[in-house]
Order: C-alpha cells, then sequence, then structure tokens
C-alpha cells in the first residue's frame, strides 16, 4: 500500500465532456478518480509514456497508435 497522499485536481470542462466524464465510469461501475487514472496511464501507455510507479502488470490493454 502506497504510502504518499493522494492529490487533488480541479479542472473546467465544458458540459458535455462532464456528462461523459460521469457516464463512463459508471458503466465500468468505477469511481471517477479511478477512470481519470485508468484513462492517463493508457494515454501514456498508448504513447509510449512509461507510467512511473504502476506495474506493467496491473495495467488495460491498449494498442500502440505507433506505426512501423
Amino acid at each position: 500500500m502506497s504510502t504518499l497522499k493522494s492529490e487533488v485536481i480541479s479542472a473546467r470542462v465544458e458540459p458535455h465532456i462532464k456528462g461523459a466524464l460521469q457516464t463512463a465510469p459508471e458503466r465500468e461501475m468505477r469511481s471517477l478518480a479511478n477512470m481519470v487514472e485508468v484513462l492517463v496511464v493508457a494515454y501514456r501507455r498508448t504513447h509510449d509514456v512509461p507510467p512511473r510507479g504502476v506495474f506493467k502488470k496491473t495495467l488495460p490493454a491498449t494498442k500502440s497508435r505507433k506505426q512501423s
């Protein structure tokens, strides 16, 4: 278990983005905070930016957008 405190963020978004941010976690039975974490980790993996402090086996499978 991590001994670091979680951080608080605040963001202003358009109403339709807020609606999507509320709907997506409900569909996956997640909290909004957890959904944001999953999205950030998936983005970093997709763009080959290794996430710090996240074990590879715990990450969702995402396909790289990099073309050979």
